[in-house]
This record gives C-alpha cells, structure tokens and sequence, in this order.
C-alpha cells in the first residue's frame, strides 16, 4: 500500500506522465488541427490498472499543486510598496492585474492549463475505472473514482471563480461558465455553456464522491469524504445556496471537527505549519501557482503587506496577530552627529506587515488554498446568522476563536445584538482567519450581491518614506510616511470581477472573451 501522496513512480508511469505534461501544456484544451493524430498514438493505454489509476491520484505535484493564483493576486488583503511594486520578479501582467486594469489578461495559459491538466488525469483515471469494472475489486474502484470525481469538481471551481460571473440565480442560465471536460480526449472542442450548468456539474461530482469516498485519508493530500462535504459546504457558499452549504458544513464537522490550540504552536519558527500534512486542521491539502507579487518574503525583503486596516483588526492577545502576521523592516540612514553628512544605517520597524501564516510550510508565494476545520467552522457560522440563529452562529465562532486566543488572558466571547450584528461579526472573522487562502476573492464577488456588505475597492501603491529626528549622538526617532504613488479602484459588482481569459486560450480556441 501506497501510504504517502508524493510516491516514487514505476519507470513506465513516469514517461506516461511526463508525456502528458508535454502535450497538455502544449496545447490541451485547444482544438488544434496538429493534434488530431495524438489519440491513437497516445501513452493513455499504458494506465491500465487500478494501482496505476492511484499512482496518477497520488503524483502531488501533479494533482495537488498549481491552482490558479490570480483571484488571490486581485483580492484587497495585500497591497504594495513602491520597491515590491518595481521588483524585477514582479511581471507587467501581476501589475496589470493588481491594478484591475481592463485590459489586464495574463498571455499565456499557464493557470488555465494547470486547472485543466488536474481535469484531464481525473477523467484518464474515470475511464480506466470504468473500464476495470468486474476485473477488480469494487471497493478499490469506488475510492479510485471518488478521488478522481474531487480533483475534478475542486479545479472546475477555481477556474469557475476567476473566469465566469459570480453565481446568482437570475442569471445563472444564461451567463457564460467555463469548458467541462468529461473526457479524456485532447481533441475535443471546448464550449463554455452556462454559469448554471458549471456548478450544476462541480455539485453532482461532489454528491457522487460522498458515496464512494471513505470518511478520512491517511494523508491530506488524498480526498475523503470530510473534503467532499467540505467543497460541497464552499461551492454551496460561492452560489449564496445557505441552506445547502450548513448541511454540508454539518456533515463534514461531523466527521472531523478538530481545531488546533495556537497556544501549542511555536510562534518563532520559520515556517509554522511544518511539515507538510501535519496539521490536524487540514482535510485535504492544495496549493496555488506561484506569484511573485504575493511574495511574502522576509522582514527586510518583501513584496505583499498586508492592509492595514486589517493588520489593525486582530486584538493583542488574538494570537493570529503574531502567527500570520510579521512585522516588516527598513534600513534608514541616521546621521552620526546633528547636522552631519556622515551617517549610520539602522534597522528599524517600518509600520507594515507581511503573512506569515500559511498552511505550505514556506516563504514563497505558494499558499495553501485547501480545505480545513476552521473554514468550516465559519460557513456554518454565517450559514446559521443567516438563518436567524444567532445562538448557533456565536456558538460556532467563539469555539474558533477560543482556539485562537493567548491563554494568558481570559478569552471574552462574542456578543451581539442582533441578526445582522452577528453576521457582521462572523464575516470580519472569515475575513481574519482565512487570510490569504484564495477564498477572499469568491467572499467579494458574491457579498457584493449584499447591500449590507459590498465593497468597493481602493488600493495604493505607497512609497515608504522614513522621517528621522535626531541623531546617533544625541539619540533619534525614526517614523514612517505612506505617501501613494498611484491609487487603484474596483467598484462592486464591477465586469473586472470576472477576469480575463487568457490570451493563449482565446487565441487557440473558439471560446468567447469575457466582456469589458
């Protein structure tokens, strides 16, 4: 048995994979006449068993890594100094997109071919279970395909969230979704059908997989059942679908409810959730693309602050205050002697902030975007204000929080006043807690259909200016200007909320662009 997500493959499956790779990123998803002879000569015979079937579930890189990155990258949780902004990692497309351009569209298709490549091994491993039926075990095939029936609905949902409207159900029926592909055939022509029909076919996968998927896996990066009910709970969220996504919130907390004190963790390590699939919080583990203008980088090096307003929103004994969230520093040069032009350089605490919490054990603008307890715990918070239960949804979010708080003081639980009050109060903690896990982006596309919650953006691109009083002899005092050097808006329910499709795949296709 196979006991860890990132295996060792056989000789034979590590040139079927890396054929695919070449080929789907070559072209998959387009219907090219150069690729009309791939079916025939295709490696796709070589996956003929179920243990196959669970190599290509098992290849983490493949499957695990590499959703899109680009509604995380539009989000307003970050923002960026004048250094970051001009970084040489930092391409004209990231500033493009941070900037909610109207032109801003990413050339290649990179992130669409990532989503699609995890569609096309799900649908390779479907079809060999489909065919494997009477020749072996039934139990096996069940899990085989209730995994494979997961990574499909899961990339679905992220492409869902960047390239087609936001779900409502007055226009869901005519609005434009993305490609469902069904199939393994790279030849196939792409239609975008309707918003209606994307999740309609995100939903049904996720049902079946919760009838063939065992409760739990022995490791995160492999579906479970909890994960089904978990992205059933977060797709329901994402279509204002409140009644559905509290039953499956309920569903998948009973099966793993398990929070982690943040008293445990230790808050001076490097990296803080390591090693990777350590963490009893985590059901199934994902991670995005890189972006280097999500970098997070050191206290002297970074690329993404966090806003402020946000940064100022956690109490001091919220212990997420110091878990994800850093502070950053500058060098200022101070001058030896009042008046001199010799001077010393200093580091000192610049005001802003960088994240410090993600689920990936690392530094890089790699971040978890997977499923957990905590999340859970807030859509059926929201999901019971929203049902006028505000017992319920207090309940819920003071067990969160109680986890979360400095055990040195006494934690104070959440009060309010009424409905509203106590919806308001859980979103502010969805907003705090899930912090850079590609679910903020979903969380304003679709409370901008609320009067009580839209919001229209506003982000900056500061220049961090230092003022020193004094010197090193008489002593100093160093505080920090934010002047804006350019300023960005994003109105509610803006076209811009939809992203681009990707140039490549506009060019190779025959898929409509998104209007502007």
């Amino acid at each position: 048995m196979k006991t860890m997500a990132c295996i060792t493959l056989n000789k034979k499956f590590k040139s079927t994979l890396l054929f695919t790779t070449i080929l789907l990123f070559s072209g998959f998803n387009f219907s090219c006449e150069k690729f009309v002879d791939i079916k025939k000569n295709s490696s796709q015979s070589l996956i003929e068993t179920a243990d196959d079937c669970q190599q290509i579930l098992d290849n983490y890189s493949q499957m695990n890594t590499l959703y899109p990155s680009d509604g995380e990258l539009s989000a307003d949780d970050y923002y960026l100094g004048e250094e970051g902004y001009l970084n040489p990692d930092v391409g004209q497309e990231e500033r493009n997109l941070y900037a909610w351009m109207p032109t801003a569209i990413r050339g290649s298709a990179s992130q669409w071919q990532s989503a699609y490549l995890i569609v096309y091994h799900a649908n390779l491993v479907l079809e060999t279970v489909e065919k494997l039926k009477g020749s072996a075990d039934q139990s096996i095939l069940d899990g085989l395909r209730g995994s494979a029936l997961f990574f499909r609905s899961f990339a679905f949902w992220q492409v869902a969230q960047l390239y087609a409207k936001p779900y409502t159900i007055a226009t869901a029926l005519q609005d434009p979704g993305i490609p469902l592909r069904l199939n393994s055939d790279i030849n196939g022509v792409s239609s975008r059908g309707t918003v209606s029909q994307t999740y309609e076919r995100i939903i049904q996968d996720l049902q079946e997989a919760v009838t063939l998927l065992q409760p739990t896996s022995i490791v995160s990066s492999r579906p479970n059942k909890a994960a089904a009910y978990a992205m059933l709970a977060r797709t329901y969220l994402s279509m204002e679908d409140y009644p559905q996504a509290l039953i499956n919130a309920n569903l998948a907390l009973q099966i793993n409810s398990t929070l982690v004190d943040y008293n445990t963790i230790n808050r001076d390590v490097f990296v803080l959730f390591s090693p990777r699939f350590s963490s009893k919080e985590v059901i199934f583990h994902s991670v995005t693309s890189l972006a280097p203008i999500l970098n997070p980088g050191s206290a002297a090096n970074n690329v993404a602050k966090i806003d402020p307003s946000l940064v100022a929103s956690y109490a001091s004994n919220d212990l997420r205050s110091v878990l994800f969230l850093k502070q950053n520093t500058s060098n200022v040069n101070v001058p030896d002697t009042p008046g001199s032009s010799d001077s010393t350089s200093v580091t000192a605490n610049d005001g802003t902030y960088r994240f410090t919490g993600n689920y990936e054990p690392n530094t890089r603008s790699i971040f978890f975007n997977g499923l957990a307890v905590d999340e859970l715990y807030l859509i059926r918070a929201e999901c019971y204000a929203r049902a006028n239960n505000v017992t319920a949804a207090l309940g819920d979010l003071n067990t969160l929080l109680s986890s979360r708080w400095n055990n040195t003081s006494v934690y104070q639980p959440i009060v309010a006043t009424n409905v509203d009050d106590a919806l308001s109060k859980v979103l502010i903690e969805r907003r705090k807690e899930l912090l850079m896990r590609s679910l903020r982006w979903t969380d304003l596309r679709r409370l901008n259909h609320d009067a009580r919650f839209k919001k229209d953006l506003v982000r900056k691109v500061v220049r961090i200016t230092p003022k020193v009083i004094g010197s090193i002899s008489t002593g100093y005092i160093i505080s920090f200007d934010y002047p804006a050097i350019a300023t960005y808006s994003l109105p509610a329910n803006d076209l811009r909320y939809t992203l681009l499709i990707p140039n490549e795949v506009i060019i190779n296709s025959s898929l409509t662009q998104n209007p502007r």
